[in-house]
């Protein structure tokens, strides 16, 4: 597993010529300055790590967005490679991007369905409000049993897993959170119940991740390259995305 950190700052016009016909409409489409320069970031650094894993020039990378709901052009990434991939290159690849506030992130791995979620932490978040949407009726009690000082950190360590498991998943929040139980923040990452409407439950293994030393990341591989059980973490090698969108765009 493989995880590249980038920021808002890296956005820059040279990246846009990475995208292709649908991410440009949406690239041009997007209002708020910030969500577009997340989005570039988010599918350049994408592009640079894939065509470079997979022998390809990043603007030939093959991606597809399909919507499960509605068959959008939305929803998670995936590489649109033939069975057999390219001559000479390996298939078996997914990958999942991320971002919050100024941050961004792609993770990578092989053999297995991955999510990857980031939240960025800061002081005027109405946690009651947000807790009530995304946690069990246990995980509920849980954070109101911590001090008052604690229960930002720990929500948000919660939420990070549950959306990391529900983007590899490929469902992002078309499943309600509350239906979702993960572990507590001081145990290791781990399933504890799953929504009653999902009929496939696969293995998932999971890590958490800080970035930037206080914000909260999460990262969850299902399938093959999950490992042997859901409480078995999973290796994650970090990367500097920000260095790989400057080397690109000189």
């Amino acid at each position: 597993m493989q995880v590249w950190w980038a920021r808002l700052e890296d956005a820059r016009a040279g990246l846009r010529a990475l995208l292709d016909p649908v991410e440009r409409a949406r690239y041009e489409s997007t209002v708020d300055p910030a969500g577009r320069g997340r989005f570039l970031v988010g599918c350049a650094l994408s592009r640079l790590v894939l065509g470079e894993l997979l022998g390809l020039p990043p603007a030939d990378v093959p991606l597809r967005r399909v919507c499960p709901r509605c068959g959008g052009p939305h929803g998670k990434v995936h590489l649109a490679l033939p069975p057999d991939g390219p001559s000479g290159t390996p298939p078996g690849y997914d990958f999942s991007v991320t971002h919050s506030g100024a941050l961004v992130g792609v993770a990578v791995c092989r053999d297995g369905e991955v999510g990857l979620d980031v939240e960025e932490s800061h002081g005027d978040m109405d946690v009651d409000s947000a807790a009530r949407v995304a946690l069990s009726d246990s995980e509920l009690a849980a954070l109101y049993a911590r001090p008052a000082a604690e229960r930002q950190a720990a929500f948000l360590r919660t939420w990070t897993r549950k959306e990391a498991v529900l983007k590899a998943l490929g469902v992002g929040l078309g499943v309600p959170l509350r239906e979702l139980e993960v572990s507590g923040p001081e145990r290791p990452p781990a399933v504890l119940a799953w929504p009653g409407r999902l009929a496939a439950r696969p293995s998932m293994s999971m890590a958490d991740l800080v970035v930037d030393g206080g914000h909260p990341a999460a990262v969850a591989v299902a399938g093959v390259g999950a490992g042997e059980g859901e409480a078995d973490g999973v290796r994650v090698a970090l990367h500097d995305g920000s260095e790989v969108l400057a080397a690109y765009d000189v």
